[in-house]
């Protein structure tokens, strides 16, 4: 046998296949050794076919539409009824659904199926939102201008898992945090206190799986595995300090071991993270940590009435981190002020902070009018403004009021106890009403320390914005609105049909002409 193993240059195999093979190979020689005319010749026919298929092409159509303008005219006021009743039936349903998925999740289906796969599908840019913000210093600035208003935020202000939360468990047997609100914070912890590098150290690994823990037990833990392994590893007293403290001085003791601890850290990663990215990134993550336990550390201080050393170590935390504005340190050091009733102090803070390129909160527009309020509101009396009117200073202070309740509309009900105050979240909603319960819990005896302030809110509040919509208002989708439109047009028509049978078959005739001029009149003129 042959030896099919070779390069295929040989003979070629006799048989039918090698004459084919022979003749195409003498057709493809002659092709190529063609004159330039019979390649022109060639292009010049196949032109002509493309001609023609062109030409052919609006008569077949205008055969279609003709064969179709038929059919119509033929169909019977029965089928027009049954059809528009089908088409009205499906778009209520379809109507009833988006319905239900907006008042359940918020959002139209139809919408997010078509951004969430549609889109991709057809090549569109899919706008994935940005995560969670670290506490890197460098990027805040930037992020700064570009951060929307209306968005989740971490409270500033927000309680001691173990010293505060677990007691309130412990007292009504009732989780006080919902389980989305725990899963922002594990994302904030997983984002603020890991990074690249952490496989390199086996705490760092250790601590990464216990961020992502849900069980409170399996963290702390994970926590005390860590610092077998190393026993300077501040994230796992990070942790030992929110969730096994089970008081503000337990706690206060596990964060100046988390100090002392990411001191050393940062330090030395300050001398090393030019070095690699790897090193740039692991300097951002001790620099979170590092400003997260001397807030933590102040906030301890505030519970436990050391409250001019705390307003001390957030005056010292601003300055050494002065592009860390996006955190909200300036609002622990509000209401620290306004527990030392240092309201000059307080106004110089508001000068600063209350500027119209950073984001508002209502701890800002309720304090600015806290202030304003202060002036006047001892010696306010309604019955006296509205014989003589309001003085200038009054002006101030109402109008200071509207601007915080056009801000939130929800606080005033808590600030005048009109609604029950309950534990607040560690995230809040800007200018809903989580935010409102998390004001009005710390910021309600600074309100009440000022005589008369709060009947000045209840005054302004009563008389201006009593019947106030809910802030921030879903408004209907685009698809509510078109289905729902599409099943009242469809059952109007329903029901024309129905009545006036001929009527609308002349109607349906009529739409044929507009819809195809050219060849519905012959045919709808000999139906």
């Amino acid at each position: 046998m042959a030896d099919s193993g070779g390069s295929g240059r040989g003979p070629p195999c006799p048989g039918p296949a090698a004459a084919v093979l022979r003749r195409w190979e003498q057709l493809r020689r002659r092709a190529a050794a063609a004159a330039p005319w019979a390649r022109g010749l060639l292009a010049v026919v196949a032109g002509l076919g493309l001609f023609y298929v062109v030409l052919r092409m609006p008569l077949r159509l205008r055969d279609g539409l003709a064969a179709v303008t038929v059919f119509l005219s033929t169909l019977t006021p029965k089928f027009y009824f049954a059809l528009t009743v089908t088409s009205s039936f499906i778009s209520g349903l379809i109507f009833v659904f988006e319905w239900w998925h907006f008042r359940k999740y918020g959002t139209s289906f139809i919408e997010q199926v078509s951004v969430s796969h549609l889109r991709p599908l057809i090549g569109g840019a899919e706008n994935n939102p940005p995560g969670p913000a670290a506490f890197s210093a460098a990027e805040n600035e930037t992020s700064r201008q570009n951060m929307p208003e209306c968005k989740v935020w971490r409270n500033p202000l927000n309680l001691f898992r173990g010293a505060e939360y677990s007691r309130y468990m412990w007292v009504t047997g009732k989780e006080p945090l919902t389980y989305y609100d725990m899963n922002l914070s594990a994302q904030d912890h997983q984002n603020f206190f890991t990074c690249d590098t952490d496989a390199l150290r086996p705490s760092d690994t250790v601590m990464q799986k216990a961020w992502r823990e849900r069980n409170p037990q399996a963290r702390i833990k994970a926590a005390y595995q860590a610092l077998e392994l190393n026993n300077d590893c501040a994230t796992a007293y990070v942790l030992l300090a929110e969730e096994e403290a089970t008081t503000i001085v337990d706690a206060e003791k596990y964060f100046k071991q988390a100090l002392k601890a990411g001191e050393m850290i940062y330090r030395k990663s300050q001398n090393c993270h030019s070095q690699s990215p790897q090193h740039e990134a692991q300097l951002r993550r001790d620099t979170n940590v590092l400003v997260y336990v001397k807030r933590r550390l102040a906030m301890c201080a505030r519970k436990l009435g050391r409250i001019r050393e705390a307003v001390k170590m957030m005056r010292d935390l601003m300055k050494e981190f002065p592009l860390l504005s996006m955190l909200n340190i300036h609002e622990n050091l509000l209401e620290a002020l306004l527990e030392l009733q240092a309201y000059a102090d307080v106004q110089a803070v508001l000068a600063k902070y209350d500027d119209i390129s950073l984001p508002k909160s209502a701890a800002i527009c309720y304090t600015a009018a806290l202030l304003k309020a202060r002036a006047v509101s001892e010696r306010f009396s309604p019955e006296t403004a509205s014989k003589r009117g309001l003085s200038t200073a009054e002006i101030n202070a109402v109008e200071a009021i509207h601007r915080a309740v056009e801000f939130n509309p929800h606080v005033p009900k808590y600030l005048l106890e009109m609604k029950s105050l309950v534990l607040p979240p560690e995230h809040i909603l800007k200018r809903g009403d989580s935010e409102a319960v998390a004001y009005a819990f710390f910021h309600l005896q600074h309100w009440k320390r000022i005589e008369g302030a709060l009947n000045l809110l209840h005054c302004t509040w009563e008389g201006t914005f009593h019947e106030v919509s809910v802030y921030p208002q879903k408004e209907l989708p685009f698809f509510i609105h078109f289905t729902a439109g599409l099943c009242s047009f469809s059952a109007m028509l329903a029901l024309l049909t129905h009545q006036f049978p001929e009527l609308m078959v002349i109607f349906a005739k009529a739409v044929l002409r507009v819809l195809w001029p050219v060849s519905a009149p012959s045919v709808l003129a000999s139906s």
